[in-house]
């Protein structure tokens, strides 16, 4: 079986290394973060449109989450299963969870 390149997941049964573990947790603390200064936003009645701007954002930088997640499945997790045989069920999978962001 070949190996992945370093910079792809790689996974076990129950669990993936991702290749950019740091950069999504920095991304998801900043996520947090700005999440924390929603809800302060609605605790000092701040004007609305404020407070759905930053919805707005909190909601763009998950998508980038997201979409970051898929393509390190799709490199790593997908290919492998179609190396390995098994790429119906991992395309259909992925496609499976593409559907939920597509709405």
């Amino acid at each position: 079986m070949k190996s992945l390149p370093s910079n792809q997941p790689c996974h076990t049964p129950n669990r993936v290394i991702q290749p950019d573990k740091e950069a999504l947790i920095k991304r998801l603390n900043r996520i947090e973060g700005q999440v924390r200064g929603v809800a302060k936003m609605i605790t000092e009645d701040r004007y609305c449109v404020d407070i759905l701007n930053q919805v707005s954002a909190l909601q763009s930088a998950l998508d980038a989450v997201a979409i970051r997640l898929l393509e390190n499945h799709a490199h790593g997790c997908v290919h492998h299963a179609i190396q390995s045989g098994n790429g119906e069920a991992a395309i259909d999978e992925l496609m499976t969870v593409v559907r939920k962001f597509a709405r």
